[in-house]
This record gives C-alpha cells, sequence and structure tokens, in this order.
C-alpha cells in the first residue's frame, strides 16, 4: 500500500506532520528509503501502525553532537541501526581496501557513514544525552551480540551492547520486540527492568532471576582461549531457535553479564501480510533527488519479498543467527497486491525483477515439525544429504509465479535470489525446474556451487560435486528439450576454510575440463557469527571440534584466487607458483591437460635491425594473444557447462 507522506527527517517536517516531540528518533547508517526491503522502514512503519511516532535522522555526521538533536530528546527511546549492510562491509573490500561507493548513501558517495556505524552511533547519543534510552538493532548489531572475531582488526571484540553503551539490542528482524519494548517504555517500566522481551539481549549484574539459562564461556576465557570460543558459538548457534532456544549468559570482568533472550517466535503469514502491507512511500525520501537518488533502490523497486529465514544452513551465511532456520512466507494475496502497486509506478517495464528471498525456492518450513518443536540443534536439513523429514514441494511457489505472470501489465517474472540446487534435485516432480527454465530466466542462471572439492564443501555446508553435476546435466537437458540456449553461471569461493592448494588446484582443473573461466570470484570474508568465521578465527571446526586447515597469508590467498582465473595472463606467475608448490608440474606444459605453458626467455639480439624485428614481431604476437583472449571472453559464457551439460 502507497503511503502519503514521508517519515519526518527535519523539525519543520515533524512539525507539519503535527508532531511536538516524537516517541522515538531513529538513527540510521543508511539514506531513508521508505521501502519494505530496507529495515528502518519497516521497524518506523510499524511503530507508526501502533500509534507511535519517529523522526529518523539519516547518516549524521558523527563528529558532531548536534546532527542527532535535529529533534531534541525523544519521548521515549533513540533506536539505532547502521543499515542494510553490515558497515565494515559496505566500507571495505576482503582485501581490507576501501571502496569506493556506498549504494546506500545518495548519489552512491562513500564516507557518509562511520566504521562500526552502531557504536559509533551510540556513544555520540549517549555524549549527548546520558539517560535517554538506546535501543540498537539490524544486522551490524545483531550479528555482534555476543562476543565474536573481528576480522578488520583482527581482534576479539566484547559485545557490541556494552561497546555502543546502549541499554538493549533487538537481535533479528525486530518487528515483535521493537513494539514490545515500545509498549513497556509507554507504561512507564524502567530500560533497565525489560529483561524479558524475546528477541533482545540486556546487560545486568545481577543473573539470580535467571532460570534454565545456558552459562557460556566468559570473556576473558573465550579470548585467551579461542577453543573455548568456538565451544561457546556452538552453543549460541544451537540456540537460535525460538521453540527450544536457552536463554544465553556471557559473563564479563567486574561482574557484569551479557543475556540473550530467546529469539522472538516466526511472523505468521497473516503478521508478515500485515507488515507488508504497511503505506510505504516505496522511494528514497525526495530531498535525495539533486544527489542523484539512492542506487541501492534500482535492485530492488521492481522485486517482491516472499518468505525470510532460510534452511539451507550454508556455514558462510549469518542467516541462522539473523532471520533463522525457520522459513516464513506472505501469502499470494500480499504480494499480487504489492505487484499491481509496482505495476503502476510510471517507470514499470513490466518486468518483475525477483520474486524470492535468502533462498528464492523455499516457500515454507522444511518439515512441519518445526513449528511446534522447533529446528533439529544436531542436524541440517539438506546437509551433508536431504533430512528424510524434508518436505521437498515447489507447488506452492509456481502457482504464485503463475498468478504474478498473469497479471495485466506483466511481460516477465524473473528469479534473481538464489536457487539452492540441491533442494530443487530433492523435488520428485520437476515441473517447477520446466518453468523455471522456460519461463523465469533472462539467458542465464546464476547458482552457488562455491566449490567443486568434497573436502571444501563439507566445511561449507554445501552439497556434493556429484549433487551440483547432476544439477547441471539436468539444466542442460531440460533446455534442449524447451529449445533454449540458457547459460550456468557458477558463483565460486576462494581461499575457505579447509581449502589447501590442492583442492584450488583440483577446481581449476574442473573450469578447465569445463572450459570456462569466471570473471568474478569472491574470497572467503570473515563476517561476524559464521560458522566459517569460527573456523577462520580459532582453526577449529566448531561443529566438531576437530582441526581445520585455514588460508590466512594474503599471498596464498592470491595464489587460490588466481588458479580459478589460471587463463587471465596477469595470474601467469601466481599460477606458476601454485602449482609448483602444490607439486603439479605436471600441469605446467603444452598438453591440453595444461593449466599454463612455459614462457621461453627471449633471445638477445646481435644488432639493432635483429633487434627492431623482434620487439615488432613481439607486438604483433602480443596484439594476436590480446585479440584472442577476447574473441575467448566472447566465447566463455556460451561454453559455460557445456561439456558437463553433454554427459
Amino acid at each position: 500500500m502507497l503511503g502519503t507522506n514521508f517519515l519526518p527527517v527535519t523539525k519543520q517536517e515533524m512539525e507539519a506532520q503535527g508532531i511536538n516531540q516524537p516517541d522515538f528518533v531513529y538513527v540510521i547508517g543508511d539514506a531513508y528509503v521508505d521501502h519494505p526491503s530496507f529495515g528502518h522502514a519497516i521497524i518506523s512503519r510499524v511503530l507508526q501502525a501502533h500509534g507511535y511516532s519517529v523522526g529518523i535522522i539519516s547518516q549524521p555526521d558523527w563528529k558532531k553532537e548536534e546532527s542527532i538533536a535535529v529533534f531534541g530528546r525523544p519521548r521515549l527511546a533513540f533506536l539505532v541501526s547502521g543499515g542494510n549492510m553490515d558497515s565494515m562491509v559496505n566500507h571495505y573490500f576482503v582485501s581490507k581496501k576501501r571502496r569506493p561507493t556506498d549504494a546506500y548513501t545518495p548519489g552512491g558517495e562513500a564516507g557518509k557513514r562511520p566504521d562500526r556505524a552502531v557504536t559509533v552511533y551510540g556513544n555520540l547519543i549517549r555524549r549527548r544525552y546520558k539517560d535517554v534510552p538506546i535501543i540498537i538493532g539490524g544486522i551490524e548489531a545483531s550479528l555482534r551480540r555476543m562476543a565474536h572475531y573481528d576480522y578488520w582488526s583482527d581482534s576479539f571484540k566484547r559485545s557490541v551492547l556494552l561497546d555502543s553503551q546502549a541499554d538493549l539490542l533487538s537481535y533479528g528482524m525486530g518487528e515483535k520486540s521493537v513494539v514490545e519494548i515500545a509498549e513497556a517504555l509507554d507504561n512507564g517500566i524502567a530500560v533497565r527492568d525489560i529483561t524479558f522481551v524475546r528477541g533482545t539481549v540486556y546487560r545486568t549484574k545481577d543473573v539470580s532471576g535467571i532460570y534454565d539459562g545456558v552459562v557460556l564461556p566468559s570473556y576473558d576465557e573465550m579470548k585467551a582461549e579461542p577453543r573455548k570460543y568456538a565451544n561457546s558459538f556452538q552453543t549460541q548457534y544451537n540456540n537460535t531457535d525460538p521453540f527450544n532456544g536457552k536463554i544465553l549468559v556471557e559473563p564479563y570482568p567486574n561482574g557484569v553479564y551479557v543475556v540473550q533472550n530467546p529469539p522472538q517466535p516466526p511472523l505468521s503469514t497473516l503478521e508478515m501480510d500485515d507488515i507488508y502491507d504497511l503505506p510505504y512511500m516505496r522511494a528514497y525520501h525526495p530531498s535525495y533527488e539533486e544527489r542523484g537518488g539512492v542506487p541501492a533502490i534500482s535492485e530492488i523497486k521492481f522485486s517482491l519479498t516472499s518468505n525470510r529465514g532460510c534452511f539451507g544452513g550454508c556455514n558462510f551465511c549469518a542467516l541462522t543467527f539473523h532471520q533463522g532456520r525457520i522459513v516464513q512466507t506472505r501469502s499470494h494475496e500480499s504480494l499480487i497486491r504489492e505487484a499491481k502497486e509496482m505495476i503502476r509506478e510510471s517507470d514499470f517495464k513490466g518486468y518483475i525483477h525477483d520474486v524470492g528471498g535468502p533462498t528464492a525456492n523455499f516457500r515454507h518450513p522444511s518439515c512441519q515439525k518445526q513449528m511446534t518443536q522447533g529446528v533439529c540443534k544436531n542436524r541440517q536439513c539438506l546437509f551433508p544429504e536431504p533430512c528424510p523429514n524434508l518436505e521437498a514441494d515447489h507447488s506452492d511457489y509456481l502457482s504464485l509465479l503463475r498468478k504474478l505472470r498473469a497479471l495485466p501489465g506483466v511481460k516477465k517474472v524473473f528469479i534473481r535470489s538464489g536457487i539452492r540446487f540441491d533442494y530443487l534435485m530433492a523435488d520428485p516432480d520437476d515441473t517447477f525446474f520446466r518453468e523455471l527454465v522456460e519461463q523465469h530466466i533472462s539467458g542465464q542462471l546464476k547458482v552457488a556451487p562455491e566449490h567443486i572439492a568434497d573436502a571444501v564443501l563439507e566445511k561449507l555446508g554445501k552439497p556434493k560435486k556429484e549433487v551440483y553435476e547432476r544439477f547441471v546435466r539436468k539444466y542442460h537437458k531440460l533446455n534442449e528439450q524447451l529449445g533454449k540456449q540458457q547459460f550456468l553461471v557458477p558463483y565460486l569461493m576462494s581461499s575457505h576454510p579447509g581449502s589447501t592448494l590442492k583442492e584450488a588446484i583440483a577446481l581449476a582443473e574442473y573450469l578447465r575440463d569445463l572450459g570456462y573461466m569466471p570473471e568474478q570470484v569472491q574470497d572467503f570474508y570473515p563476517t561476524p557469527s559464521t560458522v566459517s568465521t569460527v573456523m577462520y578465527y580459532t582453526g577449529i571446526d566448531p561443529r566438531c571440534g576437530k582441526p581445520v586447515y585455514v588460508c590466512r597469508s594474503p599471498h596464498e590467498k592470491a595464489m587460490q584466487r588466481a588458479l580459478i582465473q589460471y587463463r587471465n595472463p596477469n595470474n601467469y606467475e601466481l599460477v606458476k607458483e601454485a602449482l609448483l608448490k602444490g607439486g603439479r608440474e605436471d600441469l605446467i606444459g603444452f598438453d591440453q591437460k595444461c593449466l599454463i605453458k612455459p614462457r621461453k626467455t627471449a633471445a638477445q639480439p646481435t644488432d639493432g635491425r635483429r633487434g627492431a624485428g623482434m620487439a615488432k614481431q613481439t607486438q604483433k604476437t602480443q596484439n594476436q594473444k590480446t585479440a584472442d583472449t577476447g574473441n575467448r571472453k566472447k566465447k566463455t559464457i556460451r561454453n559455460v557447462h557445456k561439456k558437463k551439460g553433454q554427459k
């Protein structure tokens, strides 16, 4: 539903809306975009729907206290979020080099939010307002709610609740917990006494009233002994479920405890519909227009959020900690209402860009037991193989897509969220697979096998290579049957824990046999609150307590990355070094199985004429190589998986 007003971002706008003092002031690290793909829009509209007024302070100047005094003192509390992305991921490549742009800032300008925005904003507010409650939330706070490893400083950090000087932390998506907090504050309950709200973390010096809680290793113990952090993390991972999760207590020096309450229960379909039916303007604030708008909205403006949560359980992903493993969905009716609103927008061209979520083809919990007993603590739904209780069924998603395709004004409905191919293969009915190929791909389908060495896939929490290859064969068979020429683009990851040069070379050989060199490769990025990050920091697999190989050397990381793109001439020396170190000199030569050819040392010229002639011939050869490389790049995407598809 389209709204009639943006929430106020200035005192003048606040007064024009008849608000003398806002109940909440929401400080955010992003530009203000009133669209349900932005967390700050959802939280503020939910509060508004419950009768609370909210003023938005977007990207304040963190060097000036007056920048967070735009509306004065809020009646109830400050809310703080770093933004839709973790501020450190937003700012830095995995190499720790600074990103040049920020898609969540007007004009894409970088540098408009501080590093560790939640901590900086919290301290800024506390300096100005000593006793106003501060509630932090969003993905940055959610994933740092307990002690954690910080990749950017290569250090072990305390809970962000302590470092930000906040009173409460709302983790997860936060709609239910923020309303409960608001009602408690509105009823005169002191923020220090709000210790009963699910989905929150608080600090205290008195844990005598906590029953049936689990005491984690202390911060000092974990900092001194990384294995204890691995054990603590696994306990936390096993308590991310609202049905069987326990209260977790993390001790700190000076008698301080950080206490995590169990998660909020999953949203019902009706509750989720209500949230997405709120009166969003579905646009960025008009004050940003003269600076070129907010780039991030272009990716989501004509996309539909169909679900939340993910039972995929990839080890490098933080979704288990943030949205949980129980899938929550919107109704067809709600999604169709939003689609009709999109169709009426002047710049809609007939294409719905995506209908999905964390995993597009999850439209219900993996099994019905989850809705009464919660997810299994020591078993994944899809890994290492699909659980016997898994309900692999795409019929509801297929029905939804057919309804959206039939809407007047819609030319095409694409699926660009991740497709979990092992779940797709577990469905005995291939009707959805067929219609995916026929109706919902724009020339190429992006999937994420991540690697092909089973030893690495096990650490990634991904299915074995054989599952991916079965998927590839079926995909190509369906394309052939339907007369399509659509290709697969595999996402691959280098340097993940468990990957040695041996596995990296095996991946290069696989790509050689495939006839494909990816243009983009993702180095493993150790972000807070993932199983893989714990492996990276501790050298221990928290699931089993066993040691795991970790590639930490920047030079070895460069070699593993170069192997995936071994055809790139700029990577020659790194690839050669990797092959020599890996004992695979057999892959340097002129045989078709070799990855690179030996480089000859040019003969010295005997006179000036010969030297000039050689230089001219060298330049000619180089020009030809450049042309050949360009032609190969043009052919690359056409050849993706061609050999595998023919098997």
